[in-house]
C-alpha cells in the first residue's frame, strides 16, 4: 500500500448486473496505479457488496461467489398469497453470503482491519419522529462501526425494497440505500483527504413487469366464477389487464416499481449534477479571483490587493472552494446481456452471461483508466 492515499472509489447500486460489472471495473482498477493510492470506498447496494470484497482484497472470492450464485439464493420468490405480508421475495442473500464467507460479522471484522475504509449507505425507514431536514440516509464507516452493525448495514443496503422487507440495523429499520444515495459521490467530496475520485455508475434498464401472471390467475379462477366473490375478483383482474394494455400500472407493486425507478434515477442524476456544479463553481471562482486581481493591479495599493485576496480567502460556501477534485466516472449499461433480479421465470443466470457482464465492466473501465497507467 502506498503511503499516499488520496483516491476515493465510488460504487453505485445496480442489483446483480451491477455487482458483476463492478467486479470487472474493480479488476481493472486493481491493475492501475490508482489502486495503490485508494484509501476509501463508498458503496451502495451492489456497490456495498463489491466494495466489501475489494476493501478486503477478496475479489477472487467475490468472483467465485457470484459465478456460483443462483437467483433463488439471493431473492427467492414467495407464493402469491404471501405477497401482501412478506413482499414478493424472501431475502435469502444474507444467509448465502454467511455460508460462503464464514459469517457476515466475521467478514465485517476483516473490513475493520483492512487498509482501505469502506462507507456503506442505506435508507432509514424507521417509524419514529424525525427532525426537520432529516434526509433518511444512513452511512456506516468501517472505521467507526462495530462489526455486527456493519454486517447488518451491508445487508440492508442491498435489500431491494421492490422485492423484500427492510431489515434491522441496530435500532434502525433500513432498506436499499439506492432510495437515499444510490451514487454516493457526495461522501467522497466530503472527505478532505480525497484528492481524486474514481467512480462506477450503473445506468439501469428496468424490465417491464406486465400483467401476464394476473392473466394466468384469472384463467385458473374462471372455473369457479359461479361464486360471487370470485366473479368480482375476475372482474378486477380483467381491469388490471386492461390498465396494463393502456400502459398504466396493473397493480400496486408495479406502481411502487415505477416510483422506485424515478426516485433512484433522479437521485443519481442530481448527485452527479451537484458534483458537476460544485466543480464548475470552483473553477469560476478561481477565474474571478484572478480577473479581479488583474483588474486592480496597478490601480490600487498593495494593501487593497491584499485585502481583496484575503476577502476571497475568507469567503464561505457550502463546498470546499479551494479544492478541485478530478473525477473519472465509468458509466455502465448492460448492452445485450442482462440478468434481472427478482423476475419470476426470468431464466437461469449462466456462467457465460455472468462472464460477459464482468468483461463489459472491465472494458468500460479500461477505456477510462488507460490514461492513468
Amino acid at each position: 500500500m502506498s503511503n499516499e492515499r488520496d483516491v476515493g472509489v465510488v460504487l453505485s447500486g445496480g442489483a446483480f448486473n451491477g455487482v458483476l460489472m463492478e467486479l470487472g471495473f474493480l479488476r481493472r482498477l486493481q491493475e492501475s496505479p490508482l489502486w495503490a493510492r485508494t484509501g476509501w470506498i463508498f458503496g451502495t447496494s451492489a456497490g456495498a457488496l463489491a466494495g466489501t470484497m475489494a476493501a478486503t482484497e477478496r475479489l477472487d472470492d467475490l468472483e467465485r461467489f457470484l459465478f456460483d450464485l443462483r437467483p433463488e439464493q439471493a431473492f427467492r420468490p414467495n407464493r402469491l398469497w404471501r405477497l401482501p405480508l412478506l413482499g414478493t421475495h424472501d431475502y435469502t442473500l444474507p444467509d448465502t453470503i454467511a455460508k460462503a464467507f464464514g459469517g457476515l460479522t466475521e467478514l465485517a471484522q476483516e473490513l475493520i482491519a483492512a487498509d482501505r475504509e469502506l462507507v456503506v449507505c442505506a435508507t432509514d425507514v424507521s417509524e419514529d419522529s424525525t427532525p426537520e431536514g432529516y434526509d433518511f440516509e444512513l452511512a456506516y464507516s468501517s472505521r467507526t462501526t462495530p462489526p455486527e452493525l456493519l454486517a447488518q448495514a451491508i445487508v440492508a443496503s442491498a435489500a431491494v425494497s421492490q422485492l423484500v422487507l427492510p431489515v434491522r440495523v441496530g435500532d434502525r429499520i433500513a432498506t436499499d440505500g439506492s432510495w437515499s444515495r444510490n451514487f454516493p459521490l457526495g461522501h467522497a467530496y466530503d472527505r478532505p483527504e480525497v484528492q481524486m475520485i474514481v467512480a462506477f455508475r450503473y445506468i439501469p434498464r428496468y424490465p417491464r413487469v406486465d400483467a401476464a401472471p394476473l392473466a394466468r390467475m384469472r384463467r385458473r379462477l374462471e372455473r369457479f366464477r359461479g361464486a360471487p366473490p370470485i366473479r368480482t375478483l375476475i372482474a378486477d383482474l380483467r381491469e388490471a389487464e386492461a390498465r396494463d394494455e393502456r400502459g398504466e400500472p396493473p397493480h400496486l407493486v408495479d406502481m411502487i416499481r415505477r416510483l422506485m425507478r424515478i426516485a433512484v434515477m433522479r437521485g443519481t442524476v442530481l448527485e452527479e449534477r451537484v458534483a458537476d456544479e460544485r466543480d464548475q463553481s470552483i473553477r469560476e471562482l478561481d477565474r474571478l479571483r484572478g480577473d479581479v486581481a488583474a483588474l486592480l493591479t496597478g490601480s490600487v495599493s498593495d494593501d487593497v490587493l491584499s485585502a481583496v485576496e484575503a476577502r476571497f480567502g475568507e469567503a464561505r460556501f457550502p463546498f470546499r472552494h479551494d479544492r478541485l477534485v478530478p473525477r473519472v466516472t465509468v458509466r455502465a449499461t448492460v448492452g445485450e446481456i442482462s440478468l434481472e433480479t427478482g423476475l419470476r421465470g426470468g431464466g437461469a443466470w449462466t456462467r457465460e452471461a455472468k462472464q460477459a457482464l464482468v468483461d463489459r465492466g472491465y472494458a468500460l473501465a479500461d477505456a477510462e483508466l488507460r490514461a492513468y497507467d
